[in-house]
């Protein structure tokens, strides 16, 4: 028979641990919600950066613009050394959040090492940092605090090492490994080619039929440099923007679903307390009849 008080013990852990799950669940939408306006503030303006600077990566690739020859805008074949920034939480308690990442992250050093191309591996968040290092992984740098509160200036400085290196042709690409925000249920995994400019998508065709930007040869190419360095820069702000958004996301439903399951457990144990005391109860009628009968 199951001891009484140990049932109790249980009920009185778990329902102290429904309370702090529902607590921190409350905590997770609150800062969604700032977070997912942050998030969608800031996803048009990275769209149209984007858009644009695809847009001329394109003429330079398509009409052979003279005059301008930045490596950034064209395709580099047979890569030697590229890095790698990926993006996790400080915290955990988030369900599979940064084990996604972490996972893509490796897939992506595994395409890249089949390749014989050299890997820089840098970190962002708590979580994956400490994965990587118990694995004894060579993180090239690393920076915790940053993810958790997203900040333009300090997501400049952290990726500028790789945009100078790439400009100095130390290494051929940069890619942002980071899971973003989808909506309120579902995050979506993104392993962005930062450097060089992707032109996969667009068509020749369509770009010498003529656009709203015009490049012409004479264009400095500090303007070019400029350019690339803020696009880079905002898209690593804006995937920090993403993923704690996303964060807020996963953590708010991890802490539901232990909500839940504490609330189903508490029930289970309640009857099988109640299950117990009524056998104990029944045990002592049975020991008072017999002692009563023994009696006669």
């Amino acid at each position: 028979m199951a001891n009484l008080k140990d049932i109790q013990r249980k009920i009185k852990s778990v329902s102290s641990t429904q309370k702090t799950t529902r607590a921190m669940k409350l905590v997770s939408t609150a800062k969604l919600r700032r977070a997912e306006e942050l998030a969608k503030r800031s996803r048009l303006f990275a769209e149209k950066t984007n858009a644009m600077i695809s847009e001329l990566a394109s003429q330079i690739e398509c009409m052979k613009i003279g005059g301008i020859e930045n490596r950034a805008f064209n395709e580099i074949e047979a890569p030697k050394m590229v890095d790698i920034i990926f993006v996790t939480a400080d915290k955990g308690l988030c369900g599979g959040f940064n084990m996604q990442t972490i996972k893509a992250v490796r897939r992506l050093m595994a395409e890249f090492k089949d390749e014989k191309v050299k890997i820089r591996l840098r970190g962002i968040g708590k979580k994956g940092i400490e994965f990587f290092n118990y694995n004894q992984v060579e993180l090239l740098d690393e920076v915790v605090g940053l993810s958790s509160a997203p900040d333009m200036d300090r997501a400049a400085d952290f990726i500028g090492a790789s945009i100078q290196d790439f400009k100095d042709e130390k290494i051929d690409g940069v890619y942002v490994v980071y899971n973003g925000y989808e909506n309120v249920i579902t995050q979506k995994l993104h392993v962005n080619r930062i450097l060089p400019v992707d032109t996969a998508e667009f068509d020749c065709k369509d770009v010498s039929k003529g656009s709203l930007l015009e490049l012409e040869a004479e264009d400095s190419e500090k303007m070019l440099d400029s350019l690339l360095t803020k696009y880079a820069e905002y898209n690593m702000y804006y995937a920090l923007i993403d993923s704690v958004a996303a964060e807020h996301s996963a953590r708010m439903q991890a802490m539901d679903a232990a909500t839940n399951n504490a609330k189903e457990m508490v029930k289970k144990l309640t009857v099988q307390f109640n299950k117990a005391r009524q056998e104990s109860i029944t045990t002592e009628l049975i020991e008072i009849i017999s002692g009563v009968e023994s009696m006669k």
